[in-house]
């Protein structure tokens, strides 16, 4: 992930959004990670952008809705680390 103040002037880039990681890693044959992620932040109306790497997910949400995003992983039984 880059810093926004690192993105040139000139890019066209979706700016104003924070990644939140799955700390450990992932192995390809865990299924459902994903899901567990978007399915809290679906119904407390939350939109999400998912970046997938081998190894790791990043949830992406807007700056506006961290506070909800986190209300809503925290409700839904995952430990976040903030």
């Amino acid at each position: 992930m880059v810093p926004e103040r690192r993105v040139p002037r000139g890019v066209r880039a979706e700016r104003g959004f924070r990644a939140l990681g799955v700390q450990r890693p992932l192995t390809f044959s865990q299924v459902g990670v994903v899901a567990s992620l978007a399915g809290p932040l679906a119904r407390a109306r939350i939109s999400i952008f998912i970046v997938s790497t081998f190894d790791t997910d990043y949830v992406l949400v807007r700056d506006r809705d961290l506070g909800g995003a986190l209300r809503a992983l925290r409700a839904a039984g995952h430990r976040l680390d903030v």
